[in-house]
């Protein structure tokens, strides 16, 4: 069952995005719009209730309920750069705004932003592992909880990764092609 609310939580973040961008733009009512996009964090809570409710009734850890943990510190970390991308092709479709496509960036620029991703990353990852953290604390029970240690050292093995990505271009920057 937490399953499919996880889901519907993932699927109304989206909508609420949608739905308050579209009343902005489309129907100029940019009070409602802001209200649409602000209940998407609440949208979150709901999600982090609804899991340790799940295991606090008895259920064992699963996938699932990691990935409530991971989808909110993700949320936290990216939903703002996420909802102003977002804002920004909704200004240009639908109120004639500057084109969003800006041109890429190469260099120190392509680097800095490179390197800003990643301590984005590392925000998220550092929320969603707290999460699950706490969760392998409230719950006490290693048998039921091991699914957490094993997302939490995934997690790290891919930050890590995304580390040494994003960092080589400190080294080694991106060049413009040739023209």
């Amino acid at each position: 069952m937490i399953a499919y609310f996880i889901i519907a939580c993932e699927i109304a973040f989206w909508v609420f995005v949608a739905a308050g961008l579209s009343v902005r733009y489309m129907l100029g009512k940019k009070r409602l719009g802001l209200a649409l996009l602000v209940a998407t964090p609440i949208i979150d809570v709901l999600l982090l209730i609804a899991t340790v409710m799940d295991l606090h009734s008895g259920a064992t850890a699963s996938m699932v309920h990691g990935i409530a943990a991971i989808y909110i510190g993700v949320s936290i970390a990216f939903g703002h750069q996420m909802i102003a991308w977002a804002d920004r092709y909704f200004q240009y479709w639908f109120k004639g705004g500057e084109s969003p496509r800006k041109s890429k960036p190469y260099g120190r620029d392509h680097a800095r932003n490179e390197r800003m991703g990643w301590i984005r990353h590392l925000l998220a990852w550092s929320i969603g592992s707290a999460l699950l953290y706490i969760m392998i604390w409230w719950i006490g029970d290693p048998a039921r909880t091991e699914v957490f240690s094993g997302l939490i050292r995934v997690w790290a093995l891919v930050l890590g990764v995304d580390f040494l990505i994003s960092f080589s271009y400190s080294l080694w920057p991106k060049r413009e092609p040739a023209k």
